[in-house]
């Protein structure tokens, strides 16, 4: 990996500030500490500041990197990558008190073996020294880190490794929970569906002058007109003949690439620096973009998607970008020019109401329909109507799907087929309906389900008993993801408890 590293010297003086602290206030437990602003919360009755997430966030994705579980293990159910971030912090301070509490740390030389054992360090004949090398002296400084957080972050996942052991101790599975799931995930289902299709629908919305002035009254705030910019960009990039290189030597090549383009970046720093001439001095060639939005990239961008990204972060004030990597070499942006988002007018922001407005009344008739015909078939089926008569009597008409299980074993293939077979029609929205009436009971019916043309209700007619002879050849490897599952959950829940003892608070702001 090769990280150029911009060095503003705006941003060079805060982190010089903020490495001066002392670390007496950095675990500071007075309430001074307790009311600074960039505080993101409290656990065991102290504050955890601002730059100890951003550590862990490092932290965090070195561990990725690495190849450890220990980040996808502390941030798992987040829905976004702030929320990873903050997971992985609050837990992995709690994996800390636990494990010291426990007993869990390991040694140092069983934090040896284990790093020995780390996919980036492994060659054709197990721990390449070479390989380490490089990682401690290219990917450790761009995080500004050392050898040491390799090994604190080895420690980490040795104590949480011991520490699931620990809490799975007692986790089982028996025969009857076994076979009982293994008939939910792998017996054959009868299944029939109604659909609802937007089309039939698309003739009842009706969308009035008054229902889009009442629209535009109540969002006229968010109805603006995209941000548009121009820009233009110098390239620096490896030769063609380099392009063919691998491993060490596009390393070294890249390297010299990343050199020049931050060199040139350090020269946009001076007064009155001249982007096309210092980009002449340092022989990178020069491209410019028409006007273009985040929706509408400029094609000039096209082969690399981070530059418009990078594009929109640009202002007034700082008009050139770090050097952006790309596959064989790196760019530095430019802002040429900006058009500023502003509101939209009535008339303008009509055709984008009348498409919303369109959206939600054709979503929310779909819905009404869907809830009142799964209604009136579960009413029917309740009175001993079956399932046939009872979409009859709804009005809908029944759409059976050839009989499936929610997981399918592997059919062998037959050493000969005399005549080839007709491909099997695929069901639509067969990964929907299987979510939909995995926890049913033959009998009952789904709610509505929204899908891509519309929606449907789904009805479980029967489920079929498996073969114990299947059940008895699968059932080692059925019962192992399935008891992992189990230890997860329970510790999740066993870290949820303890975040609740250490009094995890978060901040307000």
């Amino acid at each position: 990996m090769i990280t150029v590293l911009r060095k503003h010297h705006k941003w060079l003086m805060i982190v010089i500030a903020i490495l001066a602290v002392p670390f007496i206030f950095y675990f500071n437990k007075t309430d001074l500490s307790a009311q600074r602003s960039n505080d993101l919360g409290r656990i065991y009755d102290r504050p955890v500041t601002h730059i100890e997430f951003l550590r862990n966030a490092r932290m965090m994705n070195l561990a990725n990197t690495l190849g450890l579980s220990l980040g996808q293990d502390l941030a798992l159910g987040a829905s976004s990558e702030g929320e990873a971030y903050a997971e992985f912090t609050w837990n992995r301070l709690v994996l800390h008190h636990e494990s010291e509490r426990l007993g869990l740390q390991p040694t140092s030389d069983e934090i040896t073996d284990f790093v020995k054992t780390l996919r980036p360090f492994l060659g054709p004949t197990g721990f390449d020294i070479n390989k380490y090398t490089e990682f401690t002296q290219t990917t450790l400084p761009a995080l500004g880190f050392n050898e040491s957080q390799i090994e604190e972050l080895v420690s980490d996942q040795l104590a949480l490794n011991r520490l699931k052991d620990l809490l799975a101790s007692g986790v089982g599975v028996s025969d009857s929970e076994s076979l009982d799931n293994y008939q939910r995930t792998h017996g054959k289902m009868d299944v029939a569906v109604v659909r609802l299709n937007k089309e039939d629908f698309q003739k009842d919305v009706k969308i009035t002058d008054e229902d889009i002035a009442k629209y535009f009254e109540a969002h006229k705030d968010q109805l603006k007109s995209e941000e548009k910019l121009r820009v233009e960009f110098v390239t620096f990039e490896l030769a063609e003949a380099e392009k063919k290189l691998t491993g060490k030597e596009r390393v070294d090549a890249l390297q010299k690439v990343a050199n020049r383009a931050n060199d040139f970046s350090q020269a946009l720093l001076a007064k009155d620096a001249n982007f096309t001439a210092l980009a002449s001095q340092f022989q990178g060639p020069v491209a410019a973009t028409g006007e273009f939005t985040k929706t509408t990239p400029d094609p000039k961008l096209a082969s690399n998607s981070q530059l418009t990204q990078y594009a929109f972060l640009l202002t007034q004030q700082e008009p050139y970008s770090d050097p952006v990597q790309g596959t064989d070499g790196f760019f530095v942006l430019h802002l040429l020019a900006i058009t500023e988002a502003r509101p939209l007018s009535l008339e303008e922001a009509k055709p984008k109401i009348t498409d919303t407005l369109k959206t939600e009344r054709l979503k929310e008739l779909l819905s009404t329909k869907g809830a009142e015909v799964a209604r009136q078939i579960r009413e029917a089926l309740k009175n001993g109507k079956p399932l046939d008569a009872a979409a009859q009597q709804a009005g809908v008409k029944l759409e059976q799907i050839p009989p499936f299980a929610l997981v399918e074993n592997p059919t062998p293939k037959p050493e000969k087929e005399k005549e080839p077979k007709e491909p099997k029609a695929d069901t639509p929205d067969l990964p929907m309906i299987k979510n939909s009436v995995a926890e049913l009971a033959p009998g009952e019916v789904t709610e509505f389900v929204p899908t891509e043309k519309g929606g449907l209700i789904a009805a479980l007619e029967k489920r079929e008993p498996v073969d114990p002879a299947a059940y008895a050849q699968a059932k080692p490897m059925f019962e192992y993801p399935y008891l992992q599952r189990k230890r997860t959950i329970v510790f999740f829940e066993w870290l949820k408890e303890r975040r609740r003892v250490a009094g995890v608070a978060l901040s307000n702001i």
